[in-house]
């Protein structure tokens, strides 16, 4: 199985805002956390993830560096919004047997 195209496959969807999509690669029981927000399950990380499309008109990522291992990507996000606010994000997802995301954690970073 090849994650990191697991993860890139994910952030393009995000990118497209494709709920749908995304919500085919989450697990049942996914937990998602970042700077503001902490969720456990599948509809409640769909939820989230459905608000975050609801405030943005547009969404640009561009992959940075990823690191990979056994089960887990990490990715060094720069996240453009509105084209106007640009986000510095660390990504870390983990993937079950199946290419599932079992979880997202995201941390804020900055520019320099």
């Amino acid at each position: 199985m090849n994650l990191v195209g697991n993860f890139i496959q994910y952030l393009n969807a995000y990118e497209k805002k494709n709920l749908d999509s995304i919500s085919d690669m989450f697990s049942d029981d996914i937990a998602l956390r970042d700077w503001k927000i902490s969720v456990q399950g599948k509809s409640l990380a769909i939820d989230e993830t459905r608000k975050n499309f609801a405030n943005a008109d547009s969404i640009e990522i561009h992959v940075l560096s990823t690191m990979a291992n056994d089960n887990m990507v990490s990715g060094e996000l720069k996240i453009v919004v509105d084209k106007a606010e640009t986000l510095f994000v660390v990504d870390v997802v983990t993937f079950d047997e199946d290419g599932k995301i079992t979880s997202i954690h995201a941390y804020l970073g900055r520019e320099d």
